[in-house]
């Protein structure tokens, strides 16, 4: 039953649950913004980069697949994937490779 697991042209099923791995951090991120969950409050940033992630993993799974069998649905995703691309980048440079805390005094204008 596994043996079709990653095989990405045809079938989706490793697609779906990346998508659920996703979906299973981002609430775990939830979660540790709670009182009962301080102690592990330092890795939430962490954890909302790995679901972010996996999202866009399950979304480049999923095309491959689109590619083969739905090519109108890959058109379509193929644009997503790509802004997806650029906000993950920027993600993981804000908040993993880069040394210094975020100032957003310096990004937003003075009014």
């Amino acid at each position: 039953m596994s043996d079709r697991l990653f095989d990405l042209k045809n079938d989706r099923r490793f697609s779906v649950y990346l998508y659920r791995a996703g979906f299973g951090f981002w609430l775990l991120y939830i979660v540790m913004g709670a009182r009962f969950m301080h102690d592990l409050v330092a890795y939430r940033t962490d954890c909302a980069v790995f679901s972010f992630f996996l999202m866009v993993l399950a979304l480049s799974a999923s095309m491959y697949y689109d590619y083969y069998h739905h090519p109108a649905e890959f058109e379509q995703k193929k644009k997503w994937l790509i802004a997806m691309y650029l906000v993950l980048a920027g993600l993981i440079y804000v908040f993993i490779l880069r040394k210094e805390p975020l100032n957003l005094a310096e990004l937003l204008p003075r009014f």
